[in-house]
């Protein structure tokens, strides 16, 4: 546990000092696995399912905002449908055209929950979603799920009637385009996965928002149970076919998720719960009060030893120039005894003028007539 919680803090410094670049590459990255995904899926378009094309819109998508990665997907979307059947790609124009209404109404910042969606689908881990927007959203994340669920099953209709779609002539065009509409309309599948993904969805974040110990892991764990349910009794009940190896392991995989996403946002110590009591003049507050679990990152320090150690075993101090300090005490006393001798030499040599001056001035014999 300790290890994580280091490594979280290593990955919150990291993530403060090159937040920019890291959220670019995870763009550019975003925007390759979903363009490549449709275009092996529906690449019905020669052209525009090329690995070029692919790369391309990665990399303009990565400089721009997440609403037109979106954008660019459902245009390529329909390029592909319009390759196949242009009635199709009109009856998916409106489709889209109503869930975008929903969208941008409810959550225009967040166009990434569209595509987390369709791919978690696409990857077979649909039961991931309620989990991951559960915990780290709100109740109006629902919309978005939904959206990307729809989108992904109408991928999955048209690639499924591909091969009927094209040997269709002009006359079973209008009974193609029919069929289609109400297959995307009626579907007990699609419905099925989206009341699955919203009812986990609401449960996973009421049970996180509440106040009670390890509310995170409950709500991970009541999620899974949820879509479990609810997608196996839906299975049975509509007569569907839908796999139950796919319903357990992601919901296994969204609890492990789950506990993850809590260690590196929600990580508290419960044993040092503390609950406060206090009032104003028109309420009483009762707080509980949960520490957070901090741990200092260990920072690693080099040693540098230049010189040889004394026998008490510490390395002894060095100037500017890179002498030890015996060396040190050694020039300082010559220093001081060339100071010393200068001295000497100064003062015998003023008390030899000094005489000479009084020889010359007849100084010293009035001293002795004097005396």
């Amino acid at each position: 546990m300790s290890n994580l919680l280091v490594l979280r803090e290593r990955l919150k410094k990291t993530y403060a000092a090159y937040s920019i670049y890291i959220l670019k590459v995870l763009q550019f990255l975003l925007g390759l696995i979903l363009f490549g995904a449709i275009n092996s899926n529906i690449g019905f378009m020669k052209l525009a399912s090329s690995m070029f094309c692919t790369a391309g819109l990665a990399v303009i998508c990565t400089f721009l905002p997440m609403t037109i990665m979106v954008l660019a997907a459902t245009v390529l979307v329909l390029v592909h449908f319009y390759a196949l059947s242009m009635p199709i790609a009109a009856v998916s124009l409106v489709i889209f055209l109503i869930m975008y209404i929903f969208y941008f109404r409810f959550t225009p910042d967040k166009a990434w929950l569209v595509l987390i969606s369709a791919l978690a689908f696409g990857m077979k881990i649909p039961f991931v979603i309620p989990v991951i927007f559960g915990l780290l959203g709100t109740p109006v994340w629902i919309v978005p799920a939904a959206c990307g669920t729809i989108a992904y099953y109408m991928l999955h209709f048209v690639k499924a009637s591909s091969a009927a779609l094209q040997s269709a002539g002009a006359e079973s065009m209008y009974e193609s385009l029919i069929s289609f509409t109400r297959q995307v309309i009626a579907s007990r599948e699609m419905w099925l996965m989206v009341m699955t993904i919203v009812i986990a969805t609401l449960v996973v974040n009421t049970v996180r928002t509440r106040s009670v110990d390890h509310a995170w892991k409950i709500a991970s764990a009541a999620g899974a149970v949820v879509c479990i349910v609810v997608a196996s009794a839906g299975n049975i009940a509509l007569n569907l076919n839908y796999s139950y190896v796919i319903i357990i392991a992601s919901a296994a995989l969204g609890i492990v998720i789950g506990l993850l996403l809590e260690v590196m946002f929600f990580s508290v110590d419960y044993s040092r719960t503390e609950h406060i009591q206090f009032e104003d003049d028109e309420y009483y507050y009762y707080v509980k009060a949960v520490p957070k679990i901090g741990v200092p990152v260990p920072e690693k320090t080099v040693k540098h030893i230049t010189g040889q150690q004394t026998e008490e075993g510490k390395v002894p101090e060095q100037n500017e120039s890179g002498e030890s300090g015996r060396e040190n005490d050694t020039g300082r006393a010559q220093t001081k005894s060339e100071k010393s001798g200068g001295l000497k030499d100064r003062t015998t040599d003023e008390i030899l003028l000094t005489r000479s001056l009084s020889k010359e001035l007849g100084l010293d014999q009035e001293d002795k007539t004097t005396e």
